[in-house]
């Protein structure tokens, strides 16, 4: 198992002073946030970005988030994976983790599954030209894929090996995941976990903003990392 930072929580800093400080206090590898890594690459190359990953002793474990327009524009994931899987591929990079849309109203939810398989298949394909594989993220109360559940269904439609799930506690919590659920999902399918507290808050009313850092507050993470060191999952991240 592997403990990481996600750029997300450090969000006011640059992609080199997250690795840098990463480097500094031990962690073994970062999850990049996109945005950060855009920005680098304005002044920057790969060749430089691997090299200051080499000089404080970092792996990357994701690069995060991209988006499946699976009931949207397509294309233009399409054209965002495979930016990402290329760069993931010169950083030794394994995961890009994408977040779902949602589907019309009216759409029955058998129907929604498929197309989102579908089309995550498609967005898993080119990265799997890359040696690169993809973990859906379900989100806190997301009207479609809230929990694992869901990101599973879509996962056994799109008849891929080639993408994952990931497990935040954050999100899980907002959405009301049981313990039992997280004991259900299946460790070859899981590849990272986000570990982050929250306020007591109403589930509706939490934001990205009430997070706290891990044990802080309501969330029973020991519980949480009891299943899942059991589950000896590879990759822990700080969120």
């Amino acid at each position: 198992m592997k403990t990481c930072i996600n750029g997300a929580t450090i969000m006011p800093f640059s992609l080199e002073e997250d690795i840098v400080a990463a480097g500094k206090v031990g962690f073994e590898g970062i999850e990049i946030w996109t945005d950060k890594l855009k920005k680098y690459l304005t002044t920057y190359s790969v060749e430089d970005l691997k090299l200051l990953l080499k000089e404080n002793n970092i792996e990357v474990a994701s690069i995060c988030p991209f988006f499946l327009r699976a009931f949207g524009e397509i294309e233009i994931s399409l054209k965002e994976i495979e930016w990402g899987a290329k760069i993931s591929s010169e950083l030794n990079c394994p995961v890009l983790i994408v977040c779902p849309d949602v589907p019309p109203e009216n759409l029955p939810y058998t129907e929604a599954v498929k197309i989102a398989g579908k089309s995550v298949r498609r967005c898993a394909e080119i990265g799997k030209n890359y040696g690169v594989k993809l973990a859906i993220e379900p989100l806190g109360m997301h009207p479609f894929v809230p929990g694992p559940k869901q990101a599973l269904d879509i996962i056994e439609a799109s008849e891929s090996e080639f993408i994952r799930l990931i497990l935040d506690t954050f999100h899980y919590y907002k959405s009301a995941i049981s313990m039992e659920e997280i004991e259900k999902i299946p460790v070859e399918k899981l590849f990272i976990v986000h570990i982050n507290d929250c306020e007591s808050l109403p589930r509706e009313k939490l934001r990205d903003a009430n997070r706290l850092y891990p044990g802080l507050c309501v969330i029973p993470l020991i519980e949480i990392l009891k299943i899942l060191f059991k589950k000896q999952i590879p990759t822990v991240s700080f969120s």
